[in-house]
């Protein structure tokens, strides 16, 4: 019963994982490979906590 309004994190990580792709995608653009890789990791290590969530 008070499991009912607790929150999931997977729409926040989510979110949060689209954003960094999003940066990513602009720093690569503009020529930040350094910054493109770093925020790329990121996003996998969220991503991958997603899968695990799901999982379970």
């Amino acid at each position: 019963m008070f499991g009912l309004f607790k929150k999931s994190p997977l729409k926040k990580w989510e979110k949060e994982r689209d954003i960094l792709v999003t940066r990513a995608f602009q720093a690569q653009r503009n020529g930040n490979i350094r910054l493109y890789s770093s925020l790329t990791a990121d996003a996998e290590k969220l991503r991958e906590k997603i899968e695990e969530l799901k999982r379970q």
